[in-house]
């Protein structure tokens, strides 16, 4: 793990917008306050998951995310045991057999029993687990409506929607930039279908990460001088579905389990 040698090195590493999203009045009085230990690095929310890596006690960190892990998990563990799961069947887009019910994550069957234990014939990633429980305790059943919104529209989306970008989009059009074979692994490892170029992009492929959650990732190719993009859309119906905090996990998740996939291939 790096070390800082002054609150100016951390300072290169910031935006320099005094963007406020850090809750401190400036970039420069952020870095200070990250120095002298008072604020953490990862309060600025355009800090790449890189560079928090290179800068923060990896001990430390994995084990407040595992206490948040916890905490969600005992949480919506709590309110699935008093969930029927049998009624919430139709609304989430599955099915009730021998007092489990199934759903498909990434066109792949889930089980969940009434101890909110999660079950399949593949690897379950610990990221899927809270999400796919705050799916099934939230879904209203809304049917998809097929059109594709940014995730800013949807309610509360406004508030994270920076953080999205730098820790989703950003990252998501990193690895697509640098691991070319990363959309037709989206399709055989993920069940992703191509659709018909949207939003005048040159691919267009959408995931189902949950029933009633479709996930549209539109890329545009770099042309002319000007850098690719990369970005994400949701059903409208998405924020009925599922909250924000659901869709935002999901997305986060999808560029975790890529940025490893893209690690193991060496790009």
């Amino acid at each position: 793990m790096a070390q800082f040698q002054n609150a100016m090195e951390i300072f290169k590493l910031l935006p320099k917008t005094n963007c406020k999203k850090c809750n401190v009045p400036t970039c420069l009085a952020f870095a200070s306050s990250v120095f002298m230990g008072k604020k953490s690095l990862d309060l600025c929310p355009f800090i790449s998951d890189e560079i928090l890596a290179q800068y923060t006690d990896p001990v430390k960190s994995e084990s407040l995310v595992e206490k948040h892990q916890r905490d969600m998990f005992e949480d919506l563990s709590r309110q699935i045991r008093n969930c029927n799961l049998k009624e919430a069947a139709e609304r989430v887009g599955g099915i009730f057999t021998d007092d489990k019910l199934t759903i498909k994550i990434f066109g792949k069957p889930f089980s969940i029993d009434q101890n909110a234990n999660l079950s399949s014939d593949i690897h379950i990633n610990p990221w899927i687990v809270p999400p796919v429980l705050g799916y099934v305790l939230f879904c209203k059943g809304i049917e998809l409506t097929g059109n594709w919104v940014p995730f800013r529209e949807l309610d509360g989306g406004r508030e994270k929607n920076g953080l999205f970008v730098q820790r989703s989009e950003n990252s998501f059009k990193q690895i697509a930039d640098r691991y070319t074979g990363m959309f037709e692994d989206l399709i055989v490892i993920f069940n992703g279908k191509k659709t018909k170029q949207q939003f005048d992009s040159d691919i267009s492929l959408i995931l189902y990460p949950l029933p009633r959650l479709p996930l549209l990732v539109c890329y545009w190719k770099p042309d002319e001088g000007m850098e690719s993009q990369l970005h994400l859309f949701f059903d409208s119906s998405a924020d009925m579905n599922a909250n924000i905090d659901i869709v935002y996990g999901i997305a986060t998740g999808i560029v975790v389990m890529f940025e490893k996939l893209s690690y193991r291939h060496g790009v």
